[in-house]
């Protein structure tokens, strides 16, 4: 029950990190250009977006990845440790969308979605929300005219920056001091 907790846990932190912060950015560990290298000479065709389950989980899916996750034994802490790993990039962890994974091939799908922008999904689209919320009761198209609306929007876009600044501190909290993620 406390490993499922903890991968509960760092599926969270994991998700908030990808609200929070352009996941085109981020560094997952201290080896994300090897995991990813070694990820798509291996598994070049993998359907990352959304996973299909049997080619992570079937006998002869198992017998292909066994190779790459011992590989970064020694390289990688707690590779082989449990992990939630979303199906659909561009859906949060629900019973429905989310498999139990090896560490190294939660590390490996979510390098790859990062960095080829599956994850961006998830970013934009806690963006737009916030956007609509921010503009919630304004009329579109609206000409309230004049300076008045444009320092208002000057003062909009300030704290649209000082709150993604805020957030991007929050989620860097979320690294640990060798430089991976705290998940």
């Amino acid at each position: 029950m406390a490993w499922a907790m903890k991968a509960m846990q760092h599926a969270e932190v994991y998700y908030k990190l990808i609200s929070s912060v352009d996941p085109q950015f981020l560094k997952l560990t201290k080896v994300d250009d090897q995991i990813y290298s070694e990820f798509r000479e291996n598994f070049e065709k993998l359907r990352i977006d959304v996973l299909d389950p049997e080619e992570l989980k079937s006998e002869s899916a198992k017998e292909k990845w066994r190779p790459f996750c011992l590989k970064f034994d020694g390289i990688v802490e707690d590779f082989n440790y449990g992990t939630l790993l979303r199906l659909d990039c561009s859906q949060g962890y629900t019973e429905e969308n989310t498999i139990f994974a090896p560490r190294i091939q939660f590390f490996a799908i979510e390098i790859a979605r990062n960095r080829e922008g599956y994850n961006k999904a998830v970013y934009t689209s806690v963006h737009d929300e916030e956007e609509k919320e921010g503009n919630h009761g304004r009329e579109e198209g609206a000409d309230s005219g004049g300076a008045e609306e444009k320092g208002a929007n000057r003062e909009r876009e300030k704290a649209k920056t000082n709150k993604g600044a805020e957030k991007e501190k929050g989620a860097n909290k979320e690294i640990s001091k060798s430089g991976e993620t705290a998940l």
